[in-house]
């Protein structure tokens, strides 16, 4: 009698997992255009100032720019994190345009070009 009832039960669970899968046959289950990142990357905010200083083995730029009109801020002097391909062909002193992200509480440079 055991068996009989075990038997019943395995098809029973059989037959119940072969309707759901035939169920979805034919479904998309790619997941094109969908974000599955769980964060996603800050907006990048625009600015423009003068290079005050810059160590490109840091990694660091000091730029004293104008409002952030994005961000609320006013003109200030703050140092930015960029890569050394970023600031190749800039020096102190020179009028930048730029776009950047904050990154918890740093600010990354996106974009810098000399105006």
């Amino acid at each position: 009698m055991k068996n009989v009832y075990l038997n019943a039960v395995l098809m029973l669970a059989f037959a119940t997992g072969a309707q759901a899968q035939d169920s979805m046959e034919g479904m998309d289950m790619k997941m094109e255009g969908m974000d599955t990142k769980t964060e996603q990357a800050a907006p990048a905010a625009h600015a423009e100032g003068t290079i005050k200083s810059m160590d490109v083995k840091q990694g660091k730029v000091t730029l004293a720019h104008g409002p952030v009109a994005a961000l609320k801020w006013p003109a200030m002097t703050m140092g930015f994190n960029a890569t050394a391909q970023q600031l190749e062909g800039l020096k102190a002193g020179d009028k930048v345009e730029f776009d950047f992200r904050m990154e918890g509480s740093a600010a990354t440079i996106v974009d810098i070009r000399k105006q």
